[in-house]
């Protein structure tokens, strides 16, 4: 027998389960869906009874401080264990029942994966939830949630921890802990779910057939995962880059090599879904099929069983080849609106001019106007005699050598400053030097955010007769909100690392998001207010790309000549990487 012939035995019986994982799938998604629809009403409530619409990083002391907030509190941590119940609880029940050669019954896999809540309600069980709903999708061990499995380390931390050798070994040293602890572990809930076990007798029995089977757990879970992606990387070759590279070698009229193109892109776009609905069910059945094997001594194989009912598969089919003929003769005519050439978004240079100048300096901001930046983003502090001055930081330590605080100084002490040879810049000095050129998008940074600075840079934007040429933005939103109420004419924007509700009904002009929380879906909502979006600090390649194709308004970087190059790389984009680049902003 030929390593062909033996693959496709090996794969038949996940193959035979794909009707059941199918249906099973679509029936858990569109609960969990509802649940979260309800969910987010019911947080909406408690949200407006505060007199909020959001609650973000600027305000996240309400969540311990008031009662509505320690409610959502604790209907997030349920939400947590009913995620875990059906998203993975449910799915070892289904795994079990195609192993042992069960009917799939939906109401089955609901009511065992609902009673094992019950064994996971202890400072046992809430760990379990907090590693397969935070950890486990940052260190990339075992199976996660689907509402948090894209969950990662955000960039403004994972940059600092890069730039350290310290900070990379610590990192280094968490993660394999946490990977060790995941493996370790893996067969809790098969455990708990599969034998009835409680969750200190899961963990024993885990370690327990982990213990001797932890280099052939490795191996399986490697050649599995190599499988499943040769058999997608393979399907992806011959139906897509292959007719999409013979497109454009043949070098067809756009009239026709612009249909097919929309086909076999939509094709690549319905293989990635597919492989996304049935990815982490397949995996948690092998991971089964390694419980029951590891448990009995001997590779424990699929009970033999008749495929689960096609009905739902077949309608399916049939729907989705209607939408993607429809599909393409709509995207087809509406093809130059859809996938945009140019792009409307303004780069803004992140502290100044970025990477290329000199920090929160005049030299800085002048780097930024030569490399044809839009905006330059600054720092401003107060003094200790009342005036403004350019930091970011708490001190002046990392700048300038001096580990005073703005607030302990006077402007003339500041002044007497050096960043690699030029003087800190007082905030008038930035508006002489930014008049009529770039915009200076000012945070209000530090202990000295308070209404006072707001009056008083307010005060001077309108001296300098800015308004149009000022945008004051900050993380406090006290502060912002207390800005647009009382000085409408002036743009404000609030800067937020994450939030929650209602966002694009905070009040202010601009709503600034950290890059990782710029989802598409955040973007439309705040665009649907008749705000506009920042985002916040995309540095990388291709997370510049990512935004200058989303229609986002404004994108602080440090690479600003990067991004300037990207736009008019943006320009000369076949359709295909159009379409490609319009599809990844989308997923």
């Amino acid at each position: 027998m030929n390593a062909i012939s033996q693959i496709k035995i090996r794969l038949d019986p996940y193959l035979r389960a794909l009707p059941d994982i199918f249906n099973y799938q679509i029936a858990t998604k569109i609960l969990l869906a509802l649940w979260l629809f309800l969910l987010g009403r019911v947080f909406q409530v408690l949200l407006r009874s505060t007199g909020r619409v959001a609650v973000t990083t600027g305000d996240w002391q309400f969540l311990f401080t008031t009662w509505q907030g320690i409610f959502i509190l604790l209907l997030a941590l349920i939400s947590l264990f009913l995620y875990v119940a059906f998203d993975i609880n449910s799915k070892i029940v289904l795994s079990r029942d195609l192993l042992t050669g069960k009917k799939f019954a939906f109401e089955r896999c609901v009511k065992e994966s609902f009673l094992s809540i019950g064994k996971m309600l202890n400072p046992g069980g809430i760990l379990v939830v907090i590693y397969i709903a935070l950890i486990a999708p940052i260190v990339g061990v075992g199976v996660s949630i689907s509402l948090t499995k894209g969950l990662y380390i955000p960039t403004f931390i994972s940059s600092v921890i890069e730039g350290s050798f310290l900070y990379s070994a610590a990192a280094g040293i968490v993660v394999l802990v946490f990977l060790s602890v995941g493996i370790a572990n893996m067969f809790i809930l098969h455990g708990m779910v599969i034998d009835g076990l409680s969750i200190r007798e899961a963990a024993k029995q885990s370690r327990k057939l982990i213990r001797p089977n932890w280099k052939d757990y490795i191996i399986q879970n490697i050649l599995f995962i190599v499988t499943i992606t040769f058999m997608i990387v393979a399907a992806a070759v011959v139906f897509l880059f292959l007719p999409l590279k013979l497109i454009t070698v043949l070098d067809l009229p756009v009239t026709v090599s612009r249909p097919l193109t929309i086909f076999f892109v939509m094709a690549g776009v319905l293989v990635s879904l597919l492989a996304d609905l049935f990815g982490t069910p397949l995996y948690i059945l092998k991971v089964t099929q390694l419980f029951y094997t590891y448990k009995q001594g001997s590779r424990f194989e699929f009970a033999q069983r008749e495929p689960g009912n096609i009905n739902a598969y077949r309608i399916a089919s049939v729907i989705t080849a209607a939408v993607v003929v429809a599909g393409m003769f709509i995207i087809n005519s509406r093809f130059d609106r859809i996938f945009p050439t140019e792009t409307n978004v303004r780069i803004i240079a992140h502290r100044g001019g970025g990477n290329e100048g000199r920090e929160n300096t005049l030299s800085g901001l002048e780097t930024a106007w030569n490399a044809g930046a839009y905006g330059s983003e600054i720092d401003i502090q107060r003094t200790k005699d009342g005036y403004y001055v350019l930091n970011h930081d708490t001190t002046f330590k990392r700048v300038a050598g001096d580990d005073r605080k703005p607030e302990e100084m006077t402007v003339r002490e500041v002044k007497k400053l050096s960043i690699d040879g030029e003087p800190v810049p007082t905030f008038e000095e930035m508006l002489i030097s930014s008049r009529g050129r770039i915009v200076l998008f000012t945070e209000l940074k530090g202990n000295t955010a308070d209404q006072k600075m707001a009056d008083d840079i307010v005060s001077i934007v309108r001296q300098y007769q800015m308004e149009d040429e000022c945008v004051l933005i900050s993380l406090k939103y006290d502060v912002i909100d207390y800005i647009e109420t009382n000085y409408p004419e002036i743009q404000t924007g609030f800067l937020t690392f994450a939030s929650f509700g209602k966002t694009a009904a905070l009040n202010c002009d601009y709503i600034g998001l950290e890059e990782e929380s710029a989802t598409a879906d955040a973007i439309d909502a705040i665009h649907s207010e008749g705000k506009k979006v920042l985002v916040w600090t995309a540095n990388e390649r291709g997370s510049q790309k990512h935004f200058l194709c989303t229609g986002v308004d404004g994108l602080i970087t440090d690479n600003v000549s990067q991004a300037i190059e990207l736009v008019t790389e943006l320009e000369q984009r076949s359709d295909l990487d159009r379409m490609i680049d319009k599809i990844q902003t989308i997923l």
